[in-house]
């Protein structure tokens, strides 16, 4: 089984979060950095899922978009399970909103399984810890021809494909997928492992597959857009009269105004 999950690197928790000067992205400048959480929760899944198989042909592939920098999420992934890693490259100066992202990552993902096969299944985050869009799971899965379900919290291997949980206020829904097929994860699905120091060795040697992004270049994009305040309108101030003989007048003027 070759499993693939898609992560993101994202400023960490509790980090003093500034926008750059057009109030367009995270200025990043002096921000630590880790791996989304639901994403986090996703390569945990997928490694049990293929603990919990017999026999050593699986793989669980780790990839992400980002800068060269994000290579320290996939070596994170290493340390925790992952065996398989690639990084598709995006310096600054291209927005990635989430359809150019979908396009890179769909692009990728073609990639990958052209030269090992196709994935049983794709896990993304159920969203980003970051933008929180909800939408690039859906667009990579909706361009390859393949189901997603999201807000994930149980998987299950079947026969044939996988048998998906969705918490839901009256209980959980239960979603039957045959493979290929992707999900979106969500937090508390499982309590990610910590990386032991045999982990942590070994992912020093990990080797990561660098991924073009040129699919993504020119696929949407973001602007700008304000809401201004409508102009204040001069209030008028009209005297009836200032005794019970203003009420036929106020009446009048009540009807006027279609009130009554």
């Amino acid at each position: 089984m070759r499993i693939l999950v898609c992560v993101k690197r994202v400023p960490a928790v509790g980090s003093r979060i500034n926008v750059t000067d057009d109030g367009q992205q995270v200025d990043t400048a002096h921000l630590g950095f880790t791996t989304s959480p639901h994403e986090e929760c996703a390569v945990e899944e997928a490694a049990q899922i293929v603990e919990r198989l017999d026999g050593d042909d699986h793989a669980v592939v780790v990839l992400t978009l980002g800068p060269e920098a994000s290579a320290e999420q996939l070596r994170y992934a290493a340390s925790v399970g992952g065996s398989e890693f690639a990084l598709v490259t995006a310096e600054g100066g291209l927005d990635w909103d989430p359809q150019r992202t979908a396009v890179a990552i769909t692009d990728a993902v073609r990639e990958l399984e052209a030269a090992g096969g196709l994935f049983d299944l794709i896990l993304f985050g159920n969203e980003s810890a970051d933008g929180g869009n909800f939408q690039v799971g859906i667009r990579v899965a909706h361009a390859l021809g393949r189901p997603i379900v999201n807000g994930i919290k149980g998987i299950d291997v079947g026969e044939r494909g996988f048998t998906a949980r969705r918490e839901t206020d009256a209980g959980y829904e239960v979603y039957e997928l045959e493979a290929p097929c992707a999900l979106g994860v969500k937090e508390g699905i499982n309590l990610p492992r910590y990386p032991t120091m045999k982990g942590r060795l070994a992912s020093r040697k990990a080797q990561i597959q660098e991924l073009d992004c040129a699919g993504g270049a020119d696929a949407g994009g973001q602007s700008r857009v304000r809401l201004h305040r409508p102009p204040e309108r001069a209030s008028t101030t009209v005297q009836l009269g200032d005794s019970a003989e203003a009420a036929p007048a106020v009446v009048d003027l009540l009807d006027e105004l279609g009130v009554l």
